[in-house]
């Protein structure tokens, strides 16, 4: 049995719950995080380095990771870059690190969010049901892009398609030239979202609210960071590009052959 927000009791079996790997060396607030949790109706499994990690998130299959970054042996970016060579889970990052540069590396790695320790009980709890939603909203339903040039939609599949380009946001997945290109879910839902409404310009809070959610708490440069990536995979093709508009944000820009 679980609690509501009005306090009354609701029941579930456990394979309707959602399953989050807590991942922290420290006893005490891993098992804290888990009451927590528990307490949301949430299922929850622990782990207290990194190896330990890998080996739960294979056998117990979460629907989302809590990651902090100071573990002994593989470090919670080690845990992180393995789990993006194969998994788009959800991944936030938890730590006492609070410079932007352990941000910017742990979002660049593929993290969803990043939370600095010590944090309120409150905000994690809104931060997973947040980041939980946003990936079952972008992996599940339709997008409502309906007559956008390049989009196709039915009961079963979302992408976008131009020239030598595929971003299918049912699967997860981005074909350029020929050849899948690797994307975490965030930077491929940010590069989806652009192409699918072409030539229009995004301001980065626009961005910022649209692909991560007003329950965000960060600040523009994460789009800038996620735009960075993204160049260094994907270049500018004679009849599309991702263009910068200087002092406003970004667009999905297609190009007329001349």
């Amino acid at each position: 049995m679980c609690l509501t927000a009005d306090n009354t009791v609701r029941r579930k079996v456990m394979s309707e719950k959602q399953k989050i790997l807590i991942v922290d060396d420290d006893e005490d607030i891993s098992e804290l995080i888990s009451l927590y949790l528990v307490k949301e109706c949430y299922d929850t499994n622990r782990a207290e380095d990194g190896e330990v990690a890998l080996t739960l998130f294979k056998e117990y299959q979460p629907d989302l990771i809590l990651l902090d970054l100071m573990l002994p042996g593989k470090d919670g970016y080690d845990v992180c870059r393995e789990i993006r060579k194969t998994s788009k889970v959800p991944i936030i990052m938890l730590s006492a690190k609070g410079e932007i540069f352990d941000k910017v590396l742990g979002l660049e790695l593929g993290a969803d969010d990043y939370m600095i320790k010590p944090f309120d009980s409150k905000e994690l709890v809104a931060r997973v049901k947040a980041v939980l939603r946003r990936f079952s909203a972008d992996t599940g339903a339709g997008n409502d892009n309906n007559a956008t040039t390049g989009v196709e939609e039915d009961a079963n599949i979302n992408r976008v398609r131009y020239a030598d380009l595929e971003i299918n946001l049912t699967n997860y997945s981005v074909t350029y030239y020929d050849k899948r290109v690797d994307m975490p879910p965030k930077e491929l839902e940010l590069f989806y979202f652009l192409a699918s409404h072409p030539n229009q310009v995004f301001t980065r809070e626009q961005l910022l609210d649209r692909i991560w959610g007003y329950e965000y708490i960060g600040d523009t440069r994460t789009v800038d960071v996620h735009v960075k990536r993204l160049r260094k995979k994907i270049n500018d093709h004679t009849e599309w590009r991702l263009s910068t508009v200087w002092g406003v944000g970004y667009k999905f820009e297609t190009l007329t052959r001349s």
